[in-house]
């Protein structure tokens, strides 16, 4: 059973530029919004994994069929990779969403949910030595007065069908902050204070805050666990 971790923030908030402290040697990203990753040398980090390139460690696609394939593929053939990031997941919801926009009926709704779920529990049954980790967009489930942030879906269907965050052992939500010499500080919160859904085990993350850096957060699990 793998290490189910979710990145959870706005956009800008530090999400993808996370990254790029992981191995890159040990790292897959499966990029569901086609986007160049945002930090200085990815490409020569990652390269696309097609049946030219059985070895690359990066692929385009919203693909949910693909998406399971790559994630057995990752899983059984290839040993050395320990971490895959699935980088802006909601996009699996929201461009089916879209694509069918003029189907009628709730229906839909019910079989999005199902798929983002079966991606989801895909990757808990992967390897032990496995972190996922879920990059996914914010949205304010409760209200001004009272906010709740949560990973965003695309409507009451899916958050009635399935609470997201309960599948994950480790939900991680973006802070971003102006220091007192006027620059941008980005970090982690690992706790809930009322407003999000973030949660870690107990005495995992001692810290609320923690830095933007997911091998940091590799090695923090990696030192819980064993």
């Amino acid at each position: 059973m793998s290490n189910l971790i979710a990145i959870v923030g706005e956009s800008g908030s530090g999400k993808s530029t996370s990254i790029r402290t992981l191995n890159a040697e040990e790292t897959f990203v499966v990029n569901v919004a086609s986007k160049p990753l945002p930090f200085k040398g990815w490409r020569s980090k990652y390269s696309t994994w097609n049946k030219d390139n059985p070895n690359g460690n990066f692929v385009n696609t919203s693909d949910v069929d693909q998406i399971y394939k790559i994630l057995a593929y990752v899983n059984s053939k290839r040993p050395e990779i320990k971490n895959v990031v699935i980088e802006d997941a909601q996009y699996l919801m929201s461009f089916e969403a879209m694509d069918r926009a003029k189907e009628k009926g709730f229906e839909k709704f019910t079989d999005i949910a199902q798929k983002f779920y079966m991606v989801l529990k895909t990757s808990i049954q992967m390897r032990d030595d496995m972190n996922v980790f879920v990059l996914c967009h914010s949205e304010n489930g409760g209200s001004v007065d009272e906010p709740k942030f949560k990973i965003k879906t695309i409507g009451k269907m899916i958050d009635n069908t399935i609470t997201v965050e309960g599948l994950f052992t480790y939900v991680f939500f973006t802070n971003v902050e102006k220091t007192s010499d006027n620059k941008v500080e980005y970090s982690f919160i690992t706790h809930s204070d009322g407003t999000n859904t973030a949660k870690t085990p107990i005495d995992c993350f001692e810290e609320d805050l923690i830095p933007n850096d997911l091998q940091y957060v590799v090695d923090k699990i990696n030192e819980y666990n064993n």
